[in-house]
C-alpha cells in the first residue's frame, strides 16, 4: 500500500498548494486568530469522538475478553492509536488498524479475535458513514446545492452503496475468506497461516451473530460522526460568520464523505480542504473561512496525534528492549 499512499500524498499536496495560491492567505490568518485561543477547547471535545469509538470497539470485542484484560482506558487509548496512524502517516487509512490488532494482542487478546473485532468495527464504520452521508445530501438539497457537485456525490454514494452490504454478506456466509483459506492450502498446505483463516473466519462470523453489540458499535459510530459537526458550528461562530447546527452537518457530512472516498490521501491532505471551500461555498462560507475551519481541524489532528503516536513508539520500544 506504500506506493497508492505515496501517489495520494503527492496529488493531494498538490491540491492544497492549489487551494494555498488561490486562497486569500492574510485572510485567512486574519479569519483564524478572531477566533482566539477559544478555538482550543476542540482539542478537549475531540476526546468525545475517541470514546465513543471506544466503547464500541468493546462491545464488539468483549465476549473475547471476559476478563476485561483490555479496560476502556486502554482501548481509547488503541482507538486514538488507530486513528493517529491513519491521519498522520502514509498508510492510506490501513494501517491503523493492523496496528490496532498488534496493540490489543498485547493484552494477550487472541490475534483472530483482535482482527474480527477490527474488520466488524470497520465494516461498521462504512454503514455509519453511509448513513451520515445521505443524512448530509439530504440537507444539501435542502440548502439549494442540487447542482453539478451535488450530483457527483451523489451518483459516488449509489454506486458505491452495495459495497458495505455485500461485504457483510459474503463475511456472514464467510465467502471470501473460504477462498482465500483453499487458496493458502493449495499453495501452502495446512499451515498456521491455514488454521488462522479458518480461526479469523469463525470469529467474524461469531461477531456478525451478536446483533446487540453491532447495534452498540454502529450507534455509537454514527453519533460520534455526528460529533464532529460540532467543531465547524464553534469554529464558524467563533469566526462571527455563525451557521445553523444543520448547516454545519451537512458540512461535516460531505467533507467526510470526500475524503473517505479518497481514502489512498493520507489524512485526507487537501481533500478535506477542497470538501470545506467547495460545499462551504454552498452555505455562504467563503474560501479564506472555510481554509481556516480545516486548519483548526489539523492543529486538532496534530494535538491528539504527535503525543500519541509518541507513546505507541515508546511502548514499542520498551517492548523491543525486554525482548
Amino acid at each position: 500500500m506504500k506506493t497508492p499512499a505515496y501517489v495520494g500524498a503527492v496529488l493531494g499536496l498538490a491540491a492544497l498548494i492549489v487551494l494555498a495560491v488561490r486562497a486569500d492567505l492574510a485572510a485567512m490568518l486574519r479569519v483564524l486568530s478572531s477566533g482566539g485561543l477559544a478555538l482550543l477547547w476542540l482539542i478537549p471535545y475531540r476526546a468525545l469522538f475517541f470514546i465513543l469509538y471506544a466503547i464500541g470497539w468493546s462491545a464488539l470485542l468483549r465476549p473475547n475478553d471476559p476478563a476485561h484484560r483490555a479496560g476502556l482506558g486502554y482501548m481509547f487509548w488503541a482507538t486514538i492509536v488507530r486513528d493517529a496512524v491513519d491521519r498522520m502517516l502514509p498508510v492510506a487509512s490501513v494501517g491503523g488498524s493492523l496496528v490496532g490488532v498488534r496493540i490489543l494482542h498485547w493484552r494477550g487478546i487472541p490475534g483472530a479475535a483482535a482482527a474480527a473485532s477490527v474488520i466488524i468495527e470497520i465494516l461498521l464504520t462504512l454503514v455509519a458513514l453511509y448513513l451520515f452521508t445521505a443524512l448530509g445530501l439530504m440537507l444539501l438539497a435542502q440548502y439549494g446545492g442540487a447542482g453539478h457537485d451535488y450530483r457527483r456525490v451523489l451518483i459516488a454514494f449509489v454506486l458505491s452503496l452495495p459495497v458495505p452490504v455485500v461485504t457483510a454478506i459474503l463475511l456472514k456466509n464467510g465467502s471470501i475468506l473460504k477462498r482465500l483459506q483453499a487458496l493458502i492450502h493449495s499453495w501452502a498446505g495446512a499451515g498456521a497461516i491455514f488454521k488462522g483463516t479458518g480461526s479469523l473466519d469463525r470469529e467474524i462470523r461469531a461477531s456478525l451473530g451478536r446483533p446487540p453489540a453491532l447495534l452498540i458499535a454502529g450507534g455509537l459510530q454514527f453519533v460520534a460522526l455526528l460529533s464532529g459537526a460540532f467543531e465547524i458550528w464553534f469554529a464558524l461562530r467563533l469566526f462571527d460568520h455563525p451557521v445553523s447546527p444543520g448547516a454545519a452537518l451537512m458540512l461535516e457530512s460531505m467533507t467526510q464523505a470526500v475524503r473517505h472516498l479518497a481514502f489512498v490521501v493520507p489524512a485526507g491532505l487537501g481533500v478535506q480542504e477542497a470538501g470545506l471551500v467547495l460545499f462551504g461555498h454552498i452555505i455562504g462560507v467563503s474560501g479564506d473561512m472555510a481554509l481556516a475551519v480545516g486548519l483548526v481541524k489539523r492543529m486538532r489532528e496534530i494535538a491528539w496525534g504527535v503525543p500519541t503516536l509518541v507513546s505507541w513508539q515508546w511502548l514499542e520500544g520498551r517492548r523491543l528492549r525486554r525482548a
